[in-house]
């Protein structure tokens, strides 16, 4: 072996032909070969000192919770509400506009009868109003003739007691204290089942006083403007005194006015004929009202006038 004269502590290599680097260099033909890098995997230098077992920390994990169902997930959704100023306004309009759909249905079933109505039926209801405002307007006027009468008379003591007794006459007719007849009709309610109640017959009271009745008369009992229904069917009693159906009521006034109050559309008839009762009318140049109430003098009310 030689010395390498640059490097005198090192041997000399012996040259390698060129033909076995060019063989090494080049892959054989035919089946190509891929050459990967070599990772350097790091060397970990042993160490003189004993080593220490480290103990192992146990890490906290979190505590695994069941899903929430569906009805938790909604409840939690709804409260505690998140309500904002948007929604607030909108609630508000939408009770206002609910309370207005209300009131105008109610109104609606109200007036449904009048509503319901035929073209005949709605002329009759008009031209008893107008009956009901010419009696009226001819009561202002007698009226106002008694007054021109008292102030023009020469004897006004005379026609003072001329007038009080014609005024007499009246409130006893209206009291219920004297007999009283002329024209007006017959109502005659029919009650096989016993479905005719007490304020059945007070409804029908009150349609013939405002369509004009002057005396009423129900199976011989004076009905006056103190007096009351109560029980029903075979207990049915005016002013304490038992009737019996049928009742017949016999009514002073004028016919055309009358009988229209009791045939509008729901009206009095047609309220008897829900409950399977019979309702007629007839109308009569002359009706008889003879059953009268005892006159009451007032304990403590006295005139004032001197």
């Amino acid at each position: 072996m030689s010395e390498n004269p640059q490097n005198p502590e090192q041997p000399e290599q012996p040259e390698r032909p060129e033909a076995d680097q060019s063989k090494a260099e080049k892959p054989e033909s035919g089946t190509p070969r891929s050459v990967e890098p070599e990772v350097a995997k790091p060397q970990v230098a042993p160490s003189d000192e004993p080593r220490e077992d480290v103990p192992v920390v146990p890490v906290p994990q979190a505590p695994v919770t069941a899903e929430p169902s569906g009805r938790r997930r909604l409840a939690s959704a709804l409260w505690p509400p998140r309500v904002t100023r948007a929604q607030l306004v909108v609630a508000l309009l939408l009770f206002v506009l609910g309370l207005g759909l209300a009131i105008q249905v109610s109104s609606t079933s109200e007036n449904s009868a009048l509503r319901g109505a035929r073209q005949e039926d709605l002329v009759r209801i008009l031209d008893e109003l107008d009956d009901r405002t010419q009696r009226l307007e001819d009561e202002k006027a007698r009226l106002e003739k008694q007054r021109s009468e008292l102030e023009s008379s020469s004897d006004q003591a005379e026609e003072a007691r001329k007038q009080t007794q014609e005024k007499e006459r009246q409130l006893g007719i209206l009291a219920g204290t004297v007999a009283a007849e002329g024209p007006g009709i017959t109502l005659t309610v029919g009650d096989t089942t016993g479905a005719v109640e007490s304020d059945m017959l007070l409804d029908a009271i009150q349609e013939l006083r405002a369509a004009g009745a002057e005396a009423i008369q129900v199976n011989g009992v004076r009905v006056v403007a103190d007096s009351y229904f109560t029980g029903s069917g075979d207990d049915m009693r005016i002013d304490g005194t038992k009737v019996a159906a049928p009742y017949v009521f016999k009514v002073i006034g004028k016919p055309e006015d009358l009988e229209p109050a009791l045939n509008i559309p729901g009206g009095v008839v047609q309220t008897l004929e829900k409950e399977q009762a019979t309702a007629t009318v007839e109308r009569s140049a002359k009706i008889v009202v003879d059953a009268l109430r005892p006159a009451k003098r007032p304990d403590y009310a006295q005139s004032s006038s001197q």
